[in-house]
């Protein structure tokens, strides 16, 4: 197991972000907007079929529902004529995403973590399709890879019907767990699903039932890879995204969902007792260039991350011995150095 002891430059110190975003249904009217206004604000984070179902407006809209006791988002989809966006006619597709025009605070960086919140209800008749009934992805923008999503949450026909959660590692998916889909019609649930991004990363969702608090669903991964080569970040998608292979086992659906949440959580902190004397870097304020005086067997720099985590350099020369930070934004810094299993972090204040 890799130890990770956090070095402060200045003194001890505890740190803990965390940025939250929700999108929550507030009444009719205007939901297209109130869903840009959150996950994309003056862009576009809707793939909706209404350019081949015009006659029947916006699929995706705003009700009052008595069981929560709280207004709702409902997701239309229709046999005919819905398609996806009208570019496939095989499959239909209503979903809402974050994607590279949204805020950073909405994207999964390497190394982040981050957690998903959202409730769902399905119809007690709902039909799920034989080949693929997505409601939720997890997916990279950019990439060798990025085609496969890396975690989705599908519904199919079978008998008994399924809820699967399938993973790809690279680019061919393997199913990870199932539950019998009757648990999950007619009532709504909540789900809550923490990610950390990165080539050694973890993955665990919970989806419970929210009239009497049961757990109807658990899978928890500490060791798996939640990264795409080359990536540049993994959004998440929700909403209806199925297959028309054999529409005669489907029906028009509407599914509703709410309060999709997402926290993008960085936590460091200190232990006094193994805090490194000195320092690995100097000056520190510092405006232009810091200097490293490392030797060979000391630790070597290996990332740069902003006050979120995020990583802004990667290192992989180790004879580095300065780095120019001139064009970085004014601001608090930290800087990774590696010496074998162990990891340390000093805190940079740019100048």
């Amino acid at each position: 197991m890799k130890t990770l002891i956090i070095l402060s430059i200045i003194a001890l110190f505890s740190l803990k972000l965390n940025a939250q975003t929700i999108l929550k249904a507030d009444g009719p009217g205007d939901t297209y907007e109130l869903i840009t206004s959150v996950l994309a604000p003056g862009n576009n984070p809707l793939e909706v079929p209404d350019c081949s179902h015009l006659d029947f407006g916006r699929h995706i809209d705003e009700v009052w529902d008595s069981t929560l006791n709280e207004y709702v988002f409902r997701f239309f989809i229709h046999v005919v004529p819905d398609d996806d966006r009208c570019i496939n006619q095989d499959r239909q597709r209503n979903e809402i995403k974050t994607y590279n025009k949204s805020p950073d605070s909405l994207k999964g960086f390497e190394n982040d973590t981050v957690e998903y919140r959202w409730k769902f209800k399905l119809d007690s008749l709902f039909q799920p399709s034989t080949s693929f009934t997505h409601i939720h992805q997890l997916k990279a923008v950019g990439g060798s890879e990025s085609g496969m999503p890396v975690m989705t949450l599908t519904l199919r026909k079978a008998s008994p019907g399924r809820l699967e959660l399938k993973y790809a590692e690279s680019t061919s998916q393997e199913t990870l767990k199932t539950a019998d889909l009757s648990l999950f019609k007619g009532s709504w649930v909540t789900v809550l699903e923490k990610v950390r991004y990165g080539e050694e990363g973890s993955y665990e969702i919970t989806i419970n039932r929210i009239s009497d608090g049961q757990e109807l669903f658990h899978y928890k991964n500490s060791n798996i890879r939640m990264w795409r080569t080359g990536a540049d970040f993994i959004r998440p998608k929700w909403g209806i995204y199925r297959s028309l292979n054999h529409p005669e086992h489907l029906r028009d659906e509407q599914v509703l969902f709410n309060e999709f949440e997402i926290k993008k959580i960085s936590s460091l902190s200190v232990d006094e007792h193994n805090l490194k004397p000195g320092n690995l870097f100097y000056p520190n304020p510092a405006k232009e260039v810091i200097f490293f005086h490392l030797s060979n067997n000391d630790y070597h720099f290996s990332k740069l991350m902003d006050s979120k985590g995020k990583v802004i350099l990667q290192n992989k020369d180790y004879s580095i011995r300065k780095l120019n930070i001139s064009g970085l934004p004014k601001g608090l810094y930290f800087l990774e150095f590696v010496k074998g299993d162990d990891y340390y972090y000093q805190k940079l204040i740019k100048l």
